[in-house]
This record gives structure tokens, C-alpha cells and sequence, in this order.
């Protein structure tokens, strides 16, 4: 009895042909699909004997080489299907549909899961006014779930072949319900009975591992509060050799005593005395890049608002700069001796009451 010509596969087929094949034949010469039929009987036996045979590298090997004949198999001395096992109780556990079970028999094993995104880290960065100004670079600690050193994230490591003690080498899992005996493919070694890779011990087949490392974040120039900056690929591992999430750095900027941040612009109140405003004058303002020379005009009023353009913060998308807007805010002076106080009285009776008629009211106030 040719146990290759009772399956119809040729003599190099491989595991999967052979499984293929009995499953297909047992479908066809089951004895709950030919109830009665002794001849479908006793095929059904030569089929599952040909299968326990050929499948088994071990048996196979023997058989090829004539020291182990048909009929000498499991198959022989114990009926079991990967299908029926008399031996079982009369009932089963559960009402079940014939076709319910073979649909669970028969059906294939999923494909593992597809890789997946590591997730993002995620961290925050606090700034002073002058450090996201000008920008530069910062160094931070990060604890992330990264690729194992051991296995390089794959989870795995090869090692010499060895029988799968999970399925004995058959390649198949067994499994009873009532009389019914179950058989898929064995999820460890894949239904090849063979084991050439085992988990990694580092990292019990996860592929990563906790690790802390040192980071360096590149800081554009003019940061604002509640930048984000991203480090690509730095976060978790991703899993079963997914790509890696990255680390989302939050930044928050210190505020300044004297610069006040709208967008790009950069606003400062800056005291004139009394002279300066009334007869003009070049005055130093500072800026966060270093003090300016500011032109006040004669007959200037407090509140007023000049604008130096290009002197604002650098925006990190485009690189231009906005503008520093600076606001007057007049301060009368400090009188220290008698003449000073004589030169302002002087100054009152000559042009106090020009401060109330006219520019010096609301519009409509008068």
C-alpha cells in the first residue's frame, strides 16, 4: 500500500501538500458524510494512516527507506480522525452543527498580526526667554520602549533545528470535544514539527525593552511658548518589527520683565523723560539681540507707538523675522535742587495751560 498514492502526492511533496490533501480526502470519505458505507470506512482509516505517517518527518524518513509499513501506525490500533476517537463519551459537551465543527477543523491558521506604529513619547521642555530666542540645541533623558539589543526587535534568535515539543514534531495540535477530535496546525512551529528559532530570553519574544537614553534636541531660533518639536523614529519600538514612534517634545518659554510676546512681534514699554519728548532726541533701547538706537521725534506723546521692523523673533516655519514694537511711556523727572524746581515753574507759567486747550483733551471732552 503506497501511502503517497493514497493521498495522490507525488513522493517530494511538502508538509502542506500532504496536509492539504488529507483534508480534502477527509471531507470526501468521512464516516458522518458516508454514515453506513464500510468501504468510505476503511478508506477513511488508509487515508488518516497515510497522513499520521507522511507528516511525521521521523516516520517518513523510515518509511521512505522501507522500515516501517502501512497499517503499523496510530491509525491502525486507535481510530481517531483528526476527526472522530470512539473512545470519548457518547455526548458531547455542546449542541454543535456538523458543519460549525468541520468549519473549526479545517480552518486555517490567521496570519500572524501585521506590524504595528510604536507610540510617541512624550516629553516637556521648559525654556527661558533668551534660550528660545536664540535657539541652539538642549539635551534630555528619555525612557522608551527600544528594539532588544539582543534579538535586534525581531523577538527571536536562530538556533539548530529541533523537533517542536509544543505538537511532538507532527505539526499538528489535537484536541477532543465529545467524540470529536479537532487538529490544527501548531502555532509554535507554524505546522512544520520543526523548530529553527526560539523567543529570545532578553526580551521573552517581545522585541523591545525599557531603555534610557540621553537625546539631543535641535532648537530653531525664536521658539514660542507651546512649540512642539519632533524627534522622528526615538519613541517606542514599534511591535513585531513595526516602525518606531517618535518623541513629541512640548516646549514652554519663561516670560521676560520687559519683552512681551505677540506671534513674531516683540512688544516694550520704554520711559521717556519729559525733555526728550518734547524736543526729540536718539535714545538706546534694548532688544533681545542687543540695545537699538531709537529716533523720538519732537512732541512726543506718551502712548505713542514706533516700529522697528526685522527686529521681532524669527519664525521657525518661514525664518523672518516680525517686528519690535515699542511703547512710550512718559516719566516726569526727579527734582533734586531749587533750580530745577525754579526752571519747571518757569516752564508751567509759560505753557501750562496749552496742555488743556486744545490736543491736550479727549475729542468731544471739551
Amino acid at each position: 500500500m503506497d501511502l503517497y498514492l493514497i493521498l495522490g502526492v507525488e513522493r517530494q511533496a511538502t508538509i502542506g501538500d500532504i496536509k492539504r490533501a488529507y483534508r480534502r480526502l477527509a471531507r470526501q470519505f468521512h464516516p458522518d458524510i458516508n454514515p453506513g458505507d464500510r468501504e468510505a470506512a476503511v478508506r477513511f482509516r488508509q487515508i488518516l494512516d497515510a497522513y499520521e505517517t507522511l507528516v511525521d518527518p521521523d516516520r517518513r524518513r523510515r518509511y521512505d527507506l522501507g522500515q516501517e509499513h502501512p497499517g503499523t501506525g496510530a491509525a491502525a490500533s486507535a481510530f481517531g480522525f483528526a476527526g472522530f476517537d470512539f473512545s470519548a463519551r457518547v455526548h458531547a459537551e455542546r449542541t454543535t452543527t456538523f458543519g460549525e465543527l468541520f468549519e473549526e477543523v479545517f480552518a486555517r491558521r490567521q496570519d500572524e498580526q501585521p506590524p504595528a506604529r510604536g507610540a510617541d513619547v512624550h516629553v516637556t521642555l521648559a525654556l527661558s526667554f533668551e534660550e528660545a530666542w536664540r535657539g541652539g540645541e538642549r539635551p534630555i533623558t528619555v525612557t522608551r520602549q527600544a528594539p532588544c539589543g539582543t534579538c535586534a526587535g525581531s523577538g527571536f534568535h536562530r538556533t539548530a533545528e529541533s523537533p517542536c515539543m509544543a505538537c511532538g514534531g507532527t505539526g499538528t495540535i489535537r484536541s477532543a470535544r465529545g467524540h470529536m477530535v479537532f487538529a490544527k496546525d501548531c502555532t509554535r512551529c507554524q505546522g512544520s514539527g520543526r523548530l529553527r528559532r526560539q523567543a529570545c530570553a532578553a526580551c521573552q519574544g517581545q522585541g523591545s525593552e525599557v531603555r534610557t537614553e540621553m537625546l539631543t534636541v535641535p532648537l530653531p531660533p525664536g521658539l514660542a511658548d507651546g512649540a512642539r518639536i519632533r524627534l522622528p523614529r526615538q519613541g517606542h519600538a514599534g511591535l513585531r518589527g513595526g516602525q518606531d514612534g517618535d518623541v513629541v517634545i512640548d516646549v514652554t518659554v519663561a516670560t521676560h520683565p520687559l519683552f512681551q510676546r505677540t506671534g513674531d512681534d516683540v512688544h516694550l514699554t520704554v520711559p521717556v523723560a519729559v525733555h526728550e519728548a518734547a524736543l526729540g532726541a536718539r535714545i538706546e533701547v534694548p532688544t533681545p539681540d542687543g540695545p537699538v538706537r531709537l529716533k523720538v521725534p519732537p512732541g512726543t506723546q506718551s502712548g505713542q507707538r514706533f516700529r522697528l521692523r526685522e527686529r521681532g523673533a524669527p519664525s521657525t516655519s518661514t525664518g523672518q523675522r516680525g517686528d519690535l514694537v515699542v511703547d512710550v511711556r512718559l516719566v516726569l523727572p526727579r527734582l533734586l535742587d531749587e533750580r530745577s524746581k525754579e526752571l519747571l515753574r518757569e516752564f508751567g507759567r509759560i505753557n501750562g495751560d496749552s496742555v488743556r486747550d486744545g490736543a491736550g483733551w479727549p475729542e468731544g471732552a471739551r
